[in-house]
């Protein structure tokens, strides 16, 4: 598990990237949290330099928390705050279901893992259906195919179509879009499970969206803010892949007023 760290302050942040990225896509909020917090910021398996040995084996929570235990107790961290963006949330979540007694602060950008979409599931959970996926990986001719039909049909929106077109162009990204569907497939959450942990361990969520954003949705973030009394949601104008950028120009401004 390659990571790196950077930041000076006295308090903990932990950071997972989104999907297509690495810890590189996180220099923008360095500048905002690098003297309150020492960062780092970790590179998930078939991203950056991390390295999942086991091919189609899917990461258990189990699995995950004994890794982030193993990390932990090296660096001697004892409370810390978690910050994800798109798929990076899955990696929150799980990590606060276990460690919530030490987590001070949630910052979710667009966080996958809240609810699950109909295409994923799709992929990952019938076997002819993963079989086919894996087809993909070679003959992509299919899945242009099938996307070409959906986008006619109007049955996903364009926007969405288009971020998923331009992770799939070359033969490793196509890969890399397999085994990230397979092998985190067990990263799945009970909302009332999350909400009840945070209300318990008051814990601080901020979470920041899109106006723009076709592929995480203020609607799907209601199965799990709709169970909360306490947090901080704020709308951006930005659509998905420049959120992080927009949320680090929004901290900025912030210190700049304050």
């Amino acid at each position: 598990m390659h990571y790196s760290q950077y930041g000076k302050g006295s308090k903990v942040l932990i950071c997972f990237h989104g999907y297509g990225q690495t810890i590189e896509n996180f220099h923008a909020l360095e500048d905002v949290f690098r003297e309150e917090y020492t960062i780092y910021s970790i590179d998930l398996f078939y991203h950056g330099k991390s390295f999942w040995h086991e091919r189609e084996k899917p990461l258990t929570k189990e699995f995950w928390n004994g890794l982030m235990k193993k990390f932990l107790e090296e660096k001697n961290i004892g409370h810390f705050s978690l910050l994800g963006f798109s798929m990076g949330g899955k990696f929150v979540l799980a990590t606060l279901e276990s460690y919530h007694q030490q987590i001070e602060r949630l910052i979710l950008i667009a966080p996958d893992g809240i609810k699950t979409s109909f295409w994923y599931s799709l992929a990952t959970y019938p076997g002819w259906m993963r079989k086919l996926f894996r087809r993909i990986i070679i003959k992509p001719g299919i899945y242009f195919t099938l996307v070409k039909y959906l986008g006619a049909l109007k049955l996903m929106d364009k926007g969405v179509l288009r971020f998923a077109n331009t992770q799939m162009i070359t033969r490793r990204q196509r890969r890399r879009v397999y085994y990230s569907w397979i092998v985190f497939s067990d990263l799945k959450f009970d909302m009332d499970k999350i909400a009840s942990i945070l209300k318990i361990n008051n814990i601080k969520l901020e979470m920041y969206l899109g106006e723009y954003d076709k592929v995480i949705t203020q609607k799907n973030m209601k199965r799990l803010l709709d169970k909360l009394d306490d947090y901080q949601i704020n709308i951006l104008s930005s659509g998905h892949s420049s959120l992080i950028d927009a949320v680090a120009e929004y901290y900025k401004k912030l210190t700049i007023d304050s």
